[in-house]
């Protein structure tokens, strides 16, 4: 048995950690939702729980599109549902390029789009980032079939402004595609950049926002063309009944959903401040969570002595990032032990 080179070659995405015994730390290290999905998901899962389980699915996702487009402003042929985001940014990288052809991206940022890349067979170009969070060295009228960008940074918390965004798509010859998982969180997103512009692409997940990580919903916006060929991509039965009901019931209960992201935002906002206080610098996040560099920049050391509290935040050995950590907002109880566990630990 020969595998593919690529594959035998390639390191594979790490997620972040996950204890079998979850229950007994403060989780604060892959930006789950602290709070519950809306009580209308639930019902709506227990409702599909039946008879119904025996019949295959709604290949199409109707009720999920419509919600989606009532929701966005959108007709339905400009969404595709997705098994998570992750589904649709493979299948952009599957549709545009081909084995060889470049796809790229900002570093830091998800680093997850190079998987996919290799998996595919396409070439990987990544562009720094200056001290103002400026992509550096991307040329004019950029080659590249594909160009992620993710808008809140993830890691690091920071926007693009819109105006940047319509510029560089305007530079690119291929498809930019904005991965928004954490746009709910932000002031603005670029849902008005799909509509003025044929070769922009915005993605969004059901995980974050929505507290529905443990469903793998996601979805796509972008002309009906685009769309329609990553139908010809996606499994034809990408999404099982409880999904989408799951995915329908939550787009439709917007006064849950603001509520919660309310929460977090004013969290996010005080747990900025506390940080600031023990001598952090924290750079102003639009996501449901902040990166945060202790006075020592020492992350590892820090991560280490929080671990040993029982309190999870996510700490990478990027270089770039190695000197941080990027910590999830939780509840104001437990950010506010985290404060204390982090006035304890010191510089």
């Amino acid at each position: 048995m020969t595998l593919r080179p690529n594959i035998a070659q390639m390191a594979g995405y790490v997620p972040g950690y996950q204890p079998d015994d979850a229950a007994s730390y403060i989780k604060l290290n892959t930006n789950e939702n602290p709070y519950p999905p809306s009580p209308r998901v639930i019902e709506a899962i227990l409702s599909e729980v039946g008879e119904g389980l025996r019949r295959y699915p709604d290949a199409a996702s109707r009720a999920a599109r419509e919600e989606a487009g009532r929701l966005y402003g959108f007709d339905p042929s400009w969404i595709i549902m997705a098994n998570g985001s992750d589904e649709v940014l493979n299948n952009l990288i599957r549709a545009f390029a081909g084995e060889g052809e470049e796809i790229a991206y900002v570093h830091p940022s998800y680093s997850y789009y190079g998987t996919l890349a290799e998996i595919q067979g396409a070439k990987v170009r990544t562009f720094g980032l200056s001290e103002n969070f400026e992509p550096q060295g991307i040329p004019e009228n950029y080659q590249a079939k594909l160009f992620f960008l993710t808008n809140p940074n993830a890691p690091l918390g920071f926007c693009y402004s819109q105006r940047y965004i319509a510029d560089l798509a305007e530079r690119l010859s291929g498809v930019l595609v904005v991965d928004e998982a954490y746009a709910d969180f932000a002031d603005e997103d670029s849902l008005d950049l799909v509509r003025s512009l044929e070769n922009v692409v915005v993605t969004r997940t059901f995980s974050k926002s929505y507290s529905l990580a443990g469903m793998r919903l996601g979805l796509a916006i972008a002309r009906p063309e685009t769309i329609a060929a990553l139908n010809k991509i996606r499994d034809h039965y990408n999404l099982d009944r409880l999904a989408q009901a799951a995915a329908a019931a939550a787009l439709k209960d917007q006064e849950y959903f603001r509520a919660c992201v309310a929460k977090i935002r004013e969290t996010r906002t005080w747990f900025t401040a506390e940080l600031v206080k023990l001598g952090y610098q924290v750079i102003p996040s639009s996501g449901n969570y902040v990166f945060a560099t202790p006075p020592d920049r020492d992350g590892t050391r820090v991560y280490q002595a929080l671990y040993e509290r029982r309190i999870l935040v996510r700490h990478f050995t990027d270089p770039a990032l190695s000197h941080g950590l990027r910590i999830t907002i939780g509840t104001p109880e437990e950010m506010a032990r985290t404060v204390e566990a982090l006035a304890e630990i010191g510089a």
